[in-house]
């Protein structure tokens, strides 16, 4: 898994490439909260055009970050979902909650 940050109009974009599972999950928790941590960020956008898996741990860490975000008056959203990881998204009832976007513009015009 490659995991590429940058912190856009107070929201932090972290780019997935990869498997987002059990392997991988710790890792894209740590660097997420660190970034969080620097405070520059109210919101996050994931970018998971990229994505090639994702399983229980992938979706837990997701949950947790939208937790995080939450909490600090923020909201989060996902860009670029591949259609059989978006079916797990759905089932998993994350769409529910986490607004999907198309492109990340769109979500960062409207987490703004």
């Amino acid at each position: 898994m490659l995991l590429n940050t940058v912190t856009m109009d107070g929201s932090l974009v972290v780019k997935v490439k990869g498997e987002l599972d059990l392997l991988t999950a710790e890792t894209f928790r740590n660097l997420v909260e660190r970034e969080l941590n620097r405070g520059r960020a109210q919101n996050l956008i994931l970018d998971m055009e990229h994505v090639s898996f994702i399983d229980s741990s992938g979706l837990g860490v997701i949950l947790g970050r939208y937790r995080r975000i939450r909490e600090q008056g923020g909201t989060m959203a996902i860009v670029g979902v591949k259609p059989h990881v978006k079916r797990i998204l759905e089932l998993a009832g994350i769409m529910g909650i986490i607004k999907i976007y198309e492109e990340t513009d769109q979500a960062l015009a409207d987490v703004n």
